[in-house]
């Protein structure tokens, strides 16, 4: 994370819905983008779960925050089956999908790290990163939170942000 060039940058994805999804389509709002994959065992749902304790947490302040979880598991991971699996952590999560290289660009673009264990196998998981990633209004990169971080702070956070971009 330390001097190895920009962090984030554009992408088109498809949501939950099937819709067609760029980094576009958010402006205007911070975003709480988080890679993981829907079969994760543990890391995943407890960090998905305090994302959305954060945005019901910001009360009026959650208008202006867009949580969006990026699969790192296109593969499973399809447009219908995260319409299943991501309004269990917040109405207002939208997930992402792709195919393996737009994932491959975006997760390069971001800097996030993953690898399929077995590579060849039908019973994998998905080793990967595993932090949030704080962008502004503009699109620009702000900063990360670590896996774990509990949804109070990731709130003193984003409503330090909220309040600098409304004294500009």
């Amino acid at each position: 994370m330390w001097n190895r060039g920009p962090i984030g940058g554009p992408f088109a994805l498809i949501d939950h819905t099937g819709k067609p999804r760029t980094d576009e389509d958010f402006r205007g709002k911070l975003l709480l983008i988080y890679f993981g994959y829907s079969y994760c065992p543990d890391v995943c749902p407890t960090d998905l779960q305090q994302i959305g304790l954060a945005v019901d947490g910001l009360g009026a302040g959650a208008d202006a925050v867009q949580p969006i979880f990026i699969t790192l598991d296109p593969e499973r991971d399809t447009a219908a089956h995260l319409a299943e699996y991501v309004p269990l952590f917040h109405p207002r999560l939208i997930g992402l999908t792709g195919d393996a290289e737009q994932i491959r660009r975006v997760a390069l673009a971001y800097k996030v790290y993953y690898a399929k264990h077995p590579p060849d196998g039908p019973n994998y998981v998905i080793d990967h990163s595993s932090f949030v990633c704080l962008v502004d209004k503009g699109g620009k990169y702000i900063g990360f939170f670590p896996s774990g971080t509990a949804a109070d702070r990731i709130i003193e956070m984003i409503t330090l942000h909220l309040s600098d971009r409304t004294k500009r």
